[in-house]
């Protein structure tokens, strides 16, 4: 990871910024007067960030423009924007996004401050650096959880197997209809499935020493990822029902509101809804298979990025490692975009306001980075139906196997 002192990112900002330096009037005053560092946004948090971005503009002598965009356009656009010499300077995105940005040549290495980097949150840290260099400061993470409806289960359950008694339980006793509303649907869900398919020991890339992901070590045909679904199978439609495709992300939600399930595989974009409806929930860790290993969902991180060959290359640098690691700036967005956030003090402070935000934090701290090299992308789709078909009944080992093949294929290797 590229690292340097606060004062060598200083002096790089000085660089640019030489109005700060210089007494009002100049040529060099004007110069940076005019200048303006563009920020691409998706809109629920564009006037956030416009709004935290401000302090920095008035103490830098320069102008912010905080440029509006859907988040699922901002990776294709900021590629084709980059390739036409007209990208932004700074824009917000996943860090997932990370490999394919970089294989592409679009985002700059970040100068993160050794101070600095400590107020961060360790893996998300790891999760935004590439081949050994940081590409990204991150700001917030996000993990799904198990929420429950305490009425129907007081308790938080310490295995699958507990969650599953209870649910069937009141299930049989006609208090529910289904005993947990987790996504399946007809293309299956590879991101919330992950959570049970990692306790039970599969594994989709392997690692290397350093904790780079390899995509060369692809385990899908492996006997512990069969061995894994083979014990996921044991819940789908063949087996005990508590897996179904029928749920999926359009009825996931409504299933537990209404009452019709006692467990609900949510996520923070749910809390809300949750909040509104007419029940009393709690939040806690998926759990893991018993005797196994625990659940390990996946954690998205949002980032802010630097774009390669950027006209105010220094001034972004700066934005980055100076100000968005800082709490207000954090304690800003928040307000308007309530992520759990990665900065350590901004994340004491919305925990002890907020103990949901303490509650998915905790959910998380067994979870996995999302891989951020550029072949997941080629995984969702074959994997996610591969998922379903084991759960309507497929053979396992048949399926995986056929699964490996596709995707390695897909991704050379």
């Amino acid at each position: 990871m590229r690292l340097r002192s606060a004062p060598a990112v200083a002096a790089l900002a000085a660089t640019a910024l030489m109005a700060t330096a210089c007494g009002g009037g100049g040529e060099d005053a004007q110069e940076s007067a005019d200048t303006t560092l563009v920020i691409w946004s998706d809109p629920e948090r564009a006037a956030a960030i416009e709004a935290a971005a401000q302090n920095f503009a008035d103490t830098n002598g320069v102008k912010v423009d905080v440029q509006q965009l859907a988040f699922g356009d901002i990776q294709g656009d900021l590629l084709n924007a980059h390739q036409a010499g007209n990208a932004p300077d700074v824009f917000i995105g996943a860090h997932d996004w990370t490999g394919n940005l970089v294989r592409n040549g679009a985002v700059q290495p970040v100068e993160l401050p050794e101070n600095r980097a400590e107020t961060l949150d360790e893996t998300s840290v790891q999760a935004l650096t590439y081949d050994g260099q940081l590409f990204g400061v991150p700001y917030s993470q996000e993990n799904i959880f198990l929420m429950r409806n305490t009425a129907l289960a007081p308790e938080a359950p310490e295995t699958f197997e507990d969650l599953v008694e209870t649910g069937t339980a009141l299930k049989d006793d006609g208090e529910t209809s289904e005993v947990l509303s987790m996504a399946v649907g007809q293309e299956g869900d590879p991101y919330r499935m992950n959570a049970l398919f990692t306790s039970a020991g599969g594994y989709l890339f392997g690692q290397d020493d350093e904790g780079n992901w390899d995509p060369a070590d692809l385990g899908l045909d492996s006997d512990a990822s069969i061995a894994a679904m083979e014990r996921i199978a044991e819940y789908g439609e063949s087996g005990q029902g508590v897996l179904r495709r029928s749920i999926d992300t359009q009825n996931d939600a409504a299933l537990f509101f209404d009452g019709e399930a006692p467990f609900f595989i949510a996520g923070p974009w749910n809390i809300g809804d949750a909040d509104a409806a007419d029940l009393e929930y709690a939040i806690s860790p998926i759990p893991g298979f018993e005797g196994e290993g625990p659940a390990r969902p996946y954690i998205g991180y949002q980032a802010f990025f630097v774009t390669e060959g950027s006209a105010n290359s220094a001034l972004a640098q700066e934005f980055l490692a100076n100000h968005v690691t800082d709490p207000e700036f954090i304690l800003g967005l928040y307000g308007s975009d309530p992520r759990t956030p990665v900065q350590l003090e901004a994340l004491e402070q919305v925990s002890a306001d907020d103990p949901n935000i303490a509650a998915v934090a905790e959910a998380g701290a067994e979870g996995m980075p999302m891989p951020s090299i550029p072949e997941m992308g080629e995984t969702w789709e074959p994997l996610g139906k591969a998922e379903a078909a084991i759960i309507g009944g497929a053979d396992v080992r048949e399926t995986m196997e056929s699964t490996h093949e596709t995707i390695a294929e897909k991704i050379g290797g």
